[in-house]
């Protein structure tokens, strides 16, 4: 088992053999990835086996085991995300801007490869074929470490991948995993001096403490405390369809609906549809007194609950006198990610997404849609809610950067 010094040393001299590498020769491996994870599907899917066994025995909660398990479709979809990516426009070399200055000298501003990716992420094995074909795409090594509960899992994907790379001629620090899945081998990662780049995949206290401990550029990505606002002009059936679909359609990932609000002069009539369609996925309601008088399923809710990333099939539920008292609440609470109202007033639509300040806001539809493919992007390697660098889905322009290529023919600087 490599050290995590060694696999950055192989990155490093890796990402110099990438950088130049053609986009022919980057799309050659991204479909022989794709092919052979389908040839291998029947391997992966007996090695996520162990780690859904371990899940269970462990306590994984439902959602986390549906994110953690691989199934012949997921797989699929694995695959059809490499060749999507092999299908993207190559952005290395792509001149962005240039300019000829009055003395002759010519300069160009041009998209290259960030360097060295480094990816912590947690019990999402997809995450590890995904992240691998962005960053290739971009000319960029990259280090994965996931978590222990994907372990197994991750081993067999990584043993595709990794042939892949060989096959095609490309050197072997180009993508690589840290076996050691202790917290001192995440630590050492979020230290490592070559990384150009760190991108923590998962809960809150996994990216705080990235973002508190890491010594190297991270992005803060996935935190995702997302919230729905029903105004009282909504349409009933539509915000009875978006919220069971934000909060239901898959509740373990960081674009699911944690906290639904609620105008009270529409409250008496809405919450009892909104609740009939969460109880059909068994869906625990936690609100507040208001909503406990009109649900009677519903629990007290509490401060802490709002300011919870559930990733479950759990929602806070608050009845507010106002679009200002709604916007208050999610100015308090959010993480920045996605938040919608569902409105039939233009007006309180334009104040609700010129006043709240996140990666992506809503006007009458799912949250779940914050997505690189969904928004015609491609693919992505994760929501970005900083501002920094980039923001929202970040595609494979995210994961380059700029140098400036200044040509001359003899020009001096005199003063």
């Amino acid at each position: 088992m490599k050290t995590v010094e060694q696999l950055g040393i192989a990155a490093k001299k890796a990402a110099a053999v990438l950088a130049s590498a053609s986009s022919e020769q980057k799309n050659k491996l991204l479909l022989l990835a794709a092919d052979m994870l389908i040839e291998n599907e029947a391997e992966l899917i007996a090695e996520n086996e162990k780690d859904i066994q371990a899940g269970k025995a462990a306590g994984l909660t439902k959602s986390l085991i549906d994110r953690l398990r691989l199934t012949n479709g997921r797989i699929a979809d694995m695959a059809k995300g490499l060749k999507e990516i092999a299908a993207e426009t190559d952005p290395v070399g792509e001149i962005v801007e240039g300019i000829t200055r009055p003395n002759g000298i010519r300069i160009s501003k041009i998209r290259v490869p960030l360097g060295v990716v480094g990816i912590i992420y947690e019990a999402r094995p997809n995450v590890t074929a995904d992240a691998f074909g962005i960053c290739i795409k971009a000319g960029n090594a990259v280090i994965l470490r996931g978590g222990k509960e994907a372990i197994f899992s991750n081993l067999a994907i990584m043993k595709v991948l990794k042939s892949a790379v060989e096959a095609v001629g490309l050197p072997e620090g180009t993508v690589d995993l840290v076996e050691d899945t202790s917290r001192s081998s995440a630590t050492e990662l979020m230290k490592l001096k070559y990384l150009d780049l760190l991108i923590p995949r998962g809960g809150a206290s996994l990216i705080r403490a990235t973002v508190e401990n890491a010594t190297v550029p991270v992005i803060e990505t996935g935190v995702g405390n997302c919230h729905a606002f029903v105004d009282e002009t909504a349409d009933l059936n539509m915000a009875v369809n978006i919220v069971e679909n934000a909060k239901c359609q898959r509740p373990s990932v960081c674009n699911a609906l944690e906290t639904l609000l609620v105008h009270k002069n529409i409250a008496q009539k809405v919450l009892p549809l909104i609740n009939e369609a969460l109880l059909r996925h068994n869906t625990e309601v936690r609100g507040c007194e208001r909503t406990c008088a009109i649900l009677k399923n519903a629990v007290p809710v509490t401060d802490d609950d709002y300011a919870t990333e559930f990733l479950d099939y759990v929602l806070a539920v608050r009845v507010v006198d106002s679009l200002d008292d709604a916007m208050e609440h999610i100015r308090k609470y959010s993480t920045g990610h996605s938040e919608c109202i569902i409105t039939e007033s233009y007006k309180n639509a334009e104040i609700f997404v010129n006043g709240l300040d996140a990666a992506a806001l809503y006007v009458n539809a799912s949250t779940r849609f914050t997505d690189g493919g969904q928004f015609g992007m491609g693919a992505e390697i994760g929501i970005s809610t900083g501002k920094l660098h980039a923001r929202g889905p970040m595609g494979i322009k995210d994961l380059t950067t700029v140098k400036f290529v200044i040509r001359g023919d003899g020009q001096t600087r005199g003063v």
